[in-house]
């Protein structure tokens, strides 16, 4: 559980991170007016505000109720508007009650945030040492929870932006730039037997889905470097790589014909320029940027068309270990990868940036158990037709970050800040 400090002091670092993850979630909604927070342009989004009363919700279902004797909820109604599980009990109904959700309104919400946050805090005051001990691990998993969808709301806003022709600016501030181009080198992972996840007694908070610690055989293989570039994906473009099916799975050829995918998501050409829509609106695209928003399909054919492969999750957790130097986080405000610089060793922005595919399927590890809360959105329930992806991105908090993180997508998501380093097998 990681009870490592006297309680008091453990309880007053719990409750200071509670109170800088709450705010930090309502700084990032900041810069939207009110007609924002109703958006969802399609299914896979959800509007801001259901954002925010779905985390509140997790507080209130998952820690105030083992606070409170006989709780009586903010609104019964919240029970079925924000939890996860109309997703799929009223799966038909989810798409159009989240494009018609004006009501509760977003001031309701607020206040619905403002008072359950109060109420956590006004009750852990006085909260004996063994009451905290069972309150503990619900309230970090709670926080866990709220900064992956801290994630997940830039990367829904960004997508309801790019719907909008006027190409709105969320990030009015920052202007996207100054990446310089860097040489790319092959660096060996040799084989033998790597340790991968973390244990089931560890006492730091992981997921399910990084337990247990056990062992996995790696050939020898080489890493990327550095990630993908613009430059070098446009290449792929140029040379034809949207229009030759013998570089892509069967299902993503279709889907490809189907979307009518030529180029990552976000991607627009005027005349012979090419633009990439950011949260700080349309910019031309920097060629030593590393490529974002390819789904695993274009990944895939990327790097087939490059002679080389996606690594598995295995090798690249190997790699991510070798590698002690940080690219950004969400803390920055950047919202997109920064310039890689020259102070790593081995793998340029391999912690942080962009999120990086690898050919893993989303399965689970052995001795898997379910420990987490029904709703925590990394158990079982999602272990099949997905991918791994590892790294972090620039829209994820550091705090909730480490190197054994699984996250995961379908092979047609393109909406996440998805990225490509490249694998080669030895000869």
């Amino acid at each position: 559980m990681g009870l490592l400090k006297p309680y008091s002091l453990e309880k007053e670092a719990i409750l200071s991170r509670f109170q800088s993850v709450r705010s930090t979630t309502e700084l990032i909604i900041k810069p939207l007016v009110y007609e924002d927070f109703v958006l969802s342009s399609t299914d896979y989004t959800n509007p801001p505000k259901w954002h925010l009363a779905h985390t509140t919700w997790f507080f209130e279902n998952f820690v105030l109720k083992k606070m409170i004797k006989n709780y009586g909820p903010f609104r019964n109604d919240f029970n079925f508007l924000f939890s996860s599980y109309y997703k799929y009990v009223e799966s038909s109904q989810r798409s159009l009650i989240k494009k018609n959700l004006s009501r509760p309104t977003t001031q309701e919400i607020m206040t619905y945030r403002k008072v359950i946050t109060e109420k956590i805090l006004d009750r852990m005051i006085d909260v004996s040492e063994s009451e905290f001990s069972k309150l503990y691990v619900p309230l970090e998993q709670a926080i866990q929870h709220e900064q992956q969808h801290q994630e997940l709301l830039l990367m829904d806003i960004k997508r309801n932006f790019y719907i909008n022709p006027l190409r709105p600016k969320y990030n009015s501030h920052h202007s996207h730039g100054g990446y310089s181009g860097a040489n790319l080198t092959w660096n060996n992972i040799p084989s033998g037997l790597v340790d991968v996840g973390v244990p089931k007694n560890y006492p730091e908070f992981s997921y399910d889905n990084e337990k247990d610690l056990h062992k996995r055989w790696i050939e020898s293989c080489m890493l990327s470097s550095h990630l993908v570039t613009n430059e070098e994906y446009l290449h792929f473009i140029d040379e034809g790589g949207y229009e030759n099916p013998v570089l892509w799975h069967d299902d993503g050829w279709a889907l490809k014909e189907k979307e009518g995918w030529a180029a990552p998501l976000y991607w627009e050409k005027d005349g012979q320029e090419w633009w990439s829509f950011t949260l700080s609106g349309m910019m031309p695209l920097d060629p030593s940027a590393p490529v974002i928003h390819v789904n695993f399909y274009e990944a895939m054919a990327f790097a087939k068309w490059k002679g080389a492969r996606l690594p598995s999750e295995f090798e690249w957790e190997a790699a991510a270990k070798l590698e002690k130097s940080e690219c950004n986080f969400l803390e920055t405000s950047e919202y997109t990868p920064e310039s890689p610089g020259t102070d790593y060793k081995l793998f340029s922005q391999i912690h942080g940036a962009v999120w990086e595919w690898t050919q893993s399927s989303y399965l689970p590890y052995p001795r898997f158990e379910k420990t987490q809360p029904a709703l925590i959105d990394q158990s079982d329930r999602y272990m099949v037709n997905q991918f791994v992806l590892r790294g972090g991105s620039c829209v994820t908090p550091r705090s909730h970050y480490r190197v054994t993180y699984r996250n995961f997508h379908l092979p047609q998501s393109r909406w996440a800040f998805s990225g490509i380093r490249l694998a080669k097998d030895l000869d």
